[in-house]
């Protein structure tokens, strides 16, 4: 069983600030740092980190070679990363001393994938393989039918939520990851409680598993036969760009695997708690024995 993950791939430009900045403040950065991002970069590197088999698609310019020998690096395959005439994309990131983030995302390279691109990767795919997506790319409503026509699990994380998502076809979609924001706005729910997000999202996706995750609160699991919660790990915060990437990724590695939910879950959690506590996207994502000897 393989996984395709079908995302974006960036170059993160971060800025090391005393406090994320407010409208019309001018604010000094203590440092820039220049690392590797992108949805789909860190979902794929963690998921080759947790021992998934995956396989990453994706376009980028002239500058982002560096992008694709570190995933080449982490063991996934780049066959199908295609180079572009347009800039890599990249993200505008504040980084404060207490970890918190603001992100500016440019899509670049990852707004040139085309419907011919998906279909030509898709032929490399088969029914019970798997897909996982993000919005950070173009045409990815394209990719969820073209991948259910395939007979594949489609897996998305509607990150960054945007007004045109509501006209994919998510009643494609097998499995759900985001947050509570993400989930109070594809729900619209009422209330951004925990339970009152996953409730909305059961019922306008019922036939979905949903994974909602809800920082120190912790993550909310439901499918047909599951209704779990299960908590956050408490540690000392670094950086939290890339912790969700790092759940995401080690998640679906241990479920394809046919790991009950709770240790998926467990594994998860464990694995991007160990990301908080360094700095990076990429590079803060934890390889597999490191999650399995942690103890948090």
């Amino acid at each position: 069983m393989k996984i395709l993950s079908l995302g974006s791939l960036n170059i993160d430009h971060v800025y090391n600030v005393s406090h994320i900045n407010v409208e019309g403040e001018t604010l000094s950065a203590q440092k820039l740092e220049h690392k590797q991002g992108g949805k789909g970069l860190n979902q794929s590197v963690a998921l080759a980190r947790a021992g998934a088999e995956v396989s990453m698609a994706g376009c980028v310019g002239a500058d982002g070679g560096d992008l694709v020998e570190t995933l080449r690096q982490a063991g996934v395959d780049v066959r199908f990363i295609r180079k572009v005439d347009e800039l890599t994309g990249h993200a505008i990131i504040q980084l404060t001393d207490s970890g918190a983030n603001s992100i500016i995302i440019y899509g670049g390279a990852n707004m040139q994938i085309t419907p011919q691109m998906i279909d030509e990767t898709l032929d490399n795919f088969s029914s019970g393989d798997y897909i996982l997506l993000q919005n950070e790319i173009s045409n990815a409503a394209y990719a969820i039918r073209a991948a259910k026509e395939r007979g594949m699990t489609v897996v998305f994380n509607p990150s960054p939520i945007s007004e045109e998502i509501t006209s994919y076809p998510l009643e494609l979609v097998d499995i759900f990851i985001l947050n509570e924001l993400e989930g109070q706005d594809l729900s619209e729910a009422e209330s951004d409680d925990g339970e009152a997000v996953l409730a909305a999202l059961i019922k306008r996706f019922p036939k979905a598993a949903i994974v909602l995750t809800l920082g120190s609160k912790g993550v909310m699991y439901h499918d047909a036969e599951n209704d779990i919660s299960y908590p956050a790990h408490r540690v000392s915060v670094v950086d939290t760009t890339g912790a969700g990437d790092t759940f995401c990724g080690y998640f679906l590695a241990y479920f394809m695997r046919g790991t009950p939910p709770r240790q998926a879950l467990a594994a998860a959690t464990k694995a991007s708690a160990i990301a908080i506590g360094k700095r990076g996207a990429a590079a803060s994502i934890p390889v597999l024995a490191d999650v399995e000897a942690a103890v948090c």
